[in-house]
């Protein structure tokens, strides 16, 4: 039975969960034959998840990684290929403008962890790119492969490895469709640490349990800041914005009061679920 206060949404086909540290989320891709690559069914199955998890008050971060050899191998380019057929309906194609916001593009409330275990390309490159921090297998390797096979990577990681790595780095990455390996990320800033393959995951969760031991509303307050600052033009606009909304909700909530009472009583704070 999951330890939070609403089931989890079903993910029959690709996601396993579980839970591996209080207040964290493991989020595995599990479709190892073909390389976690990403079918537009499992693209459903990841956004009913990580919109319940930000609205879940007992989760406040998660972690994502992959089964096997890789992290993901990214969009199912067989399923791409069925879709651009003249006999599919073109309103049907995988290129089209998904009803949906992919984790490469997901804004949401709580951070994301990556645990990159293996090759992550194209899409699965791009869910890198997009969250929080990254640790990285030393036999990683990473790629936006798409201007070889004549599409263009366009779910997200364009305008955002810009802010990241900057316009030559991003431009070298992207316009050759090279392989970057974990080393190389490392020192762009994409990945926080590399390790050895079989510790990814259990030092995923010790930076997951670092972050959920603190107050949870604190964490979507702190998170919402950077992500303004990373998303948005003027840096005092994004302190603004975070000031308007996740500070002042933070201010009204039951945590903040628990922290600082916490502290003057020399004890370890007692945090309630996030209602931000």
């Amino acid at each position: 039975m999951a330890p939070t206060e609403t089931p989890p949404p079903p993910t029959p086909t690709f996601l396993r969960l579980s839970y591996p540290a209080p207040r964290v989320l493991l989020v595995r891709m599990d479709r190892p034959k073909d390389l976690n690559a990403m079918s537009t069914t499992a693209q459903w199955e990841m956004d009913s998840v990580w919109k319940w998890f930000d609205l879940e008050p007992l989760l406040s971060v998660a972690i994502i990684t992959g089964t096997g050899r890789a992290f993901s191998a990214g969009a199912d380019l067989k399923e791409w290929n069925s879709s651009m057929s003249n006999n599919a309906d073109p309103k049907n194609r995988m290129g089209n403008s998904p009803a949906f916001k992919p984790l490469s593009r997901r804004l949401g409330k709580k951070p994301v962890i990556a645990a990159v275990n293996g090759l992550a390309m194209g899409a699965g490159c791009e869910f890198v790119v997009n969250c929080d921090l990254v640790i990285a297998a030393e036999d990683a390797y990473f790629g936006l492969p798409e201007v070889k096979r004549g599409v263009a990577a366009i779910g997200g990681a364009l305008p955002r490895l810009i802010r990241t790595i900057g316009l030559q780095r991003a431009s070298e990455f992207a316009l050759t469709g090279r392989n970057a390996t974990a080393q190389e990320m490392f020192q762009w800033g994409i990945v926080n640490k590399v390790v050895p393959r079989e510790q990814v995951v259990d030092e995923a969760i010790k930076y997951a349990e670092l972050i959920a031991k603190n107050s949870p509303d604190a964490i979507i307050c702190t998170r919402a800041g950077l992500r303004q600052g990373w998303e948005t033009a003027s840096v005092e606009r994004a302190v603004e914005w975070t000031l308007e909304k996740e500070f002042a909700e933070l201010q009204r909530g039951e945590n903040i009061l628990e922290g600082l009472k916490a502290f003057a009583e020399k004890r370890e704070p007692r945090w309630k679920g996030s209602k931000l």
